[in-house]
């Protein structure tokens, strides 16, 4: 059962091609506090074909793999959609409640959970699950967006589930070692109290101005809602083939991260890809090299990752 009722639409307005072989189709799932926007990419050979739900990570990022925090376009999910469909696999993926065209389906900050992210992942695999051109349904999850994914997997009971860059910890133990070393000493001492409140789902109002814009007010109830969860726990529960990829160069989420993701699913598939980074493509862990690849669409998706992703991808049930 969902949390929220949600009041679920498929609007297929219009459809512009793309690349030889599929289409773009815009589709809209409406919630009891908007609209969220995302897009269906469907190949136009006959079906009923596989279709994966791709959930974006962190922050503002949309449905193409872009964020406002970087000066420019990746592309990488928008890439990963095109790369499923030339090979007869749909897939939709959104703009998160508060991102891009779904900014008006957000609420106020101080208001939101992880918990929204998750029903409206939930609701789309029911809205896909309901509809005739699609065999199969996977869900895939980039970085944060893997949690996410997971917890609707555990949930609707997929026909399969992907993580790409997810972690095994919980975030607040992974924000904890990212500030590591990072931080003047009374700085990180003030970080770990302010940590251990919100890992004990409590807020907190004593947090220096230099950590304002991470541990503000407004964002400390979303935090505790994140934070409870840990992924290796979830991951354990999902009864599905499971399929995890990881970056050997990742700067962001480390090997280690997909290891414990396999060691508390013993069955799921683990694949670690030399040579990709966090946004998916091939680069080398050069600082430069990795700063730029955030902000170049014209660097593919690295291909063994997609290789591995159209392999595991159930066509029947």
């Amino acid at each position: 059962m969902l949390l929220l009722t949600l009041l679920i639409h498929l609007l297929l307005v219009f459809q512009v091609p793309v690349l030889s072989g599929f289409v773009e189709q815009p589709a809209t799932l409406t919630t009891t506090t908007g609209v969220i926007h995302g897009t269906l990419d469907l190949p136009t050979g006959g079906g009923p074909i596989p279709v994966a739900l791709i959930i974006a990570g962190s922050g503002p990022t949309d449905r193409d793999g872009n964020s406002t925090m970087l000066p420019g376009k990746n592309n990488s999910l928008k890439m990963l959609a095109q790369s499923l469909a030339a090979s007869n696999i749909a897939s939709l993926r959104f703009d998160k409640r508060g991102i891009a065209a779904s900014a008006a389906a957000g609420p106020k900050e101080a208001d939101l959970r992880f918990e929204n992210y998750v029903d409206d992942a939930a609701a789309w695999v029911e809205l896909l699950r309901h509809d005739k051109r699609f065999s199969t349904i996977t869900i895939i999850g980039h970085s944060e967006g893997a949690l996410i994914g997971a917890i609707a997997a555990a949930r609707t009971h997929p026909n399969a589930f992907i993580s790409v860059a997810g972690v095994g910890r919980s975030a607040g133990l992974v924000l904890r070692e990212q500030m590591n070393g990072k931080l003047p000493a009374q700085l990180f001492q003030a970080n770990e109290m302010i940590l251990r409140e919100l890992e004990a789902g409590r807020t907190t109002e004593d947090v220096p101005p230099a950590l304002k814009s991470l541990y503000r007010a407004s964002v400390q109830p979303y935090l505790i809602s994140w934070f409870k969860y840990n992924p290796a726990e979830i991951v354990a529960s999902i009864k599905e083939p499971f399929l995890i990829c990881q970056g050997a160069t990742d700067i962001q989420v480390a090997v280690e991260e997909a290891e414990a993701l396999k060691k508390a699913a013993p069955a799921a598939k683990l694949v670690i890809i030399g040579g990709m980074n966090h946004v998916l493509k091939t680069v080398s862990d050069e600082p430069l090299k990795q700063t730029a690849s955030y902000s170049d669409p014209a660097l593919p998706i690295n291909a063994e990752l997609i290789k591995n992703i159209i392999e595991f991808v159930p066509r029947q049930k």
